[in-house]
């Protein structure tokens, strides 16, 4: 497999705050990629940069070949991001809000729209406000607005955070049929140690604003004489 993303030496500080601190990776064309690491660590901020949101400080990032901080057009074309605190129009239906949000990002929103319905499982409650949906219905949507694009690159910043045992196995299915099923590239990062084991093909444990540790699961897991991600995680930053 080719390499899709590409991050090379990133840095990035907010005043005296460092919260990047030349970090470096890829990720392989077709690959679920995920950031794990405690609050603070740095992998929302490099979701951000990535998602042409804010720019680095110093260090590069191509997406396909294109650079996010020269090139933001045309990666935002590509790509498609989740973030952790994303909403949905609290007065809109669930099918209204897809239709909203599809004239913005497609040409052909019968289909995107045909797409996301299918993805969100969420049938005739589609029809209802999205101020009458749960938690995990709102975040079902919000990843179907975000794969109805068909991009060749998701950015998911905790996918099922805060969600039921049923609704959080619903988006981890969504997201491990939708990769075998259309090929897309997909940075992940979650706290949930589960949801990585059961998503990633590599992980980086990011910790103060560096990269400490990477590899597959079941190998770090069998490097450290670990059961979990999570041990192997306090391992490596001494918590264990």
């Amino acid at each position: 497999m080719s390499i899709a993303i590409n991050v090379k030496n990133l840095s990035k500080t907010f005043g005296s705050i460092q919260a990047l601190n030349d970090i470096s990776f890829s990720i392989k064309e077709g690959e679920v990629y995920g950031l794990i690491g405690p609050n603070g660590a740095g992998k929302t901020t490099t979701l951000r940069i990535i998602s042409t949101l804010i720019l680095p400080t110093s260090g590069s990032v191509s997406v396909f070949g294109r650079d996010v901080v020269s090139q933001p057009d045309q990666v935002r074309e590509i790509l498609s991001y989740l973030p952790e605190e994303a909403g949905a129009y609290r007065n809109l239906s669930g099918y209204e809000y897809l239709e909203f949000m599809a004239k913005f990002t497609v040409q052909d929103t019968k289909e995107a729209i045909q797409e996301a319905v299918a993805i969100s499982g969420l049938g005739d409650r589609l029809k209802d406000k999205a101020k009458t949906y749960s938690k995990g219905m709102k975040r079902r949507l919000l990843l179907a607005r975000t794969l109805m694009t068909k991009p060749k690159f998701a950015i998911l910043d905790e996918p099922a955070s805060g969600l039921d045992v049923l609704h959080a196995y619903h988006i981890r299915q969504i997201i491990k049929n939708y990769v075998k099923q259309h090929g897309l590239t997909v940075l992940l990062s979650s706290h949930n140690m589960l949801e990585v084991e059961f998503l990633c093909d590599r992980v980086a444990l990011v910790n103060k604003g560096r990269i400490v540790l990477e590899g597959k699961p079941d190998y770090l897991k069998t490097q450290y004489g670990s059961e979990n991600l999570e041990e192997v995680f306090a391992k490596v930053i001494g918590y264990a």
